[in-house]
């Protein structure tokens, strides 16, 4: 029987059993997820005062003549978004509450699918991701955290005196539209702000070099300044450039804390590179 034990416990895991696993790791932080809507929801209305900060924000920023010529408050104070239907303001809510529950938890739901899924890589595979998915999350709220306090309101502020420039235009704003447009920018300004660290993964994998990345700049560029153009509310030169300028910039700090980063791995690779060449 005991010559039998190694063989048993070294025995694949069955697809049944690999489904276990995974719940069991992912079920805590579903927990946690709803307990945080639930609390989320009891305070949707201080959460919506909070996504509208930005805009009056932005309304400080361009001056009570500005805001009152769109119909805006010019306090900033007091802002008023419309619903058009009997259930938004409920459907929104919950919208805000999982979007806050999720922000909360994802760290937590990404913990745990890393314990599901590190069991199957090997200690170089799992030392390299223990480094990177960390990072990428850090910088994702880094990213949204700026995008809040700076990015959206020079943004909304920069839109609405583009319309104080039309002639007999004023805003309505819509509850649903708003929040809709916050996440989308908080997001979109979160993944920019993972260039740095999409470029230090593609470096450190080994799928591009530092110089095969420098020798693309070019079509970098051209690729920063079409996803701009693509983010970007409107066709103006001045907020596409006020979006593709960080891109490139956050590009070129991935580049160089690649090279200075991986300075002894790169070496090595090339090393082994130019053996391998002459044998």
């Amino acid at each position: 029987m005991g010559q039998w034990l190694p063989s048993l416990i070294d025995l694949p895991m069955s697809l049944g059993d690999h489904l276990h696993d995974l719940r069991r790791k992912i079920i805590v932080p579903i927990v946690v997820l709803a307990l945080v809507f639930m609390v989320s929801f009891a305070f949707q209305a201080k959460l919506k005062d909070l996504m509208i900060y930005p805009l009056e924000r932005a309304i400080a920023i361009i001056g009570p003549a500005t805001a009152k010529q769109v119909g805006l408050p010019v306090d900033g104070k007091n802002i008023t978004l419309k619903v058009f239907t009997l259930a938004e303001s409920a459907t929104t809510a919950a919208t805000v509450s999982m979007i806050a529950a999720i922000v909360v938890t994802v760290p937590l739901l990404l913990y745990g699918i890393w314990g599901f899924v590190s069991v199957g890589l090997t200690a170089p595979e799992r030392r390299l991701a223990f480094m990177f998915v960390p990072l990428g999350v850090i910088f994702f709220y880094a990213g949204g955290v700026l995008g809040y306090f700076v990015g959206l309101p020079y943004m909304y502020a920069f839109l609405i005196q583009f319309t104080a420039a039309s002639d007999h235009v004023s805003y309505e704003l819509r509850l649903a539209d708003y929040i809709d447009d916050f996440v989308f920018w908080t997001v979109s300004v979160g993944l920019i702000m993972d260039i740095p660290w999409l470029v230090m993964v593609l470096v450190r994998v080994g799928l591009v070099t530092p110089d095969k990345l420098a020798k693309a700049r070019k079509f970098i560029v051209l690729a920063n300044a079409i996803l701009a153009a693509c983010i970007t509310p409107s066709s103006d030169i001045g907020s596409l450039l006020a979006l593709f300028i960080p891109m490139q910039l956050l590009f070129e700090m991935g580049l160089l804390a690649s090279r200075i980063l991986f300075r002894g791995t790169l070496r090595a690779a090339a090393v082994k590179a130019e053996n391998a060449e002459n044998l």
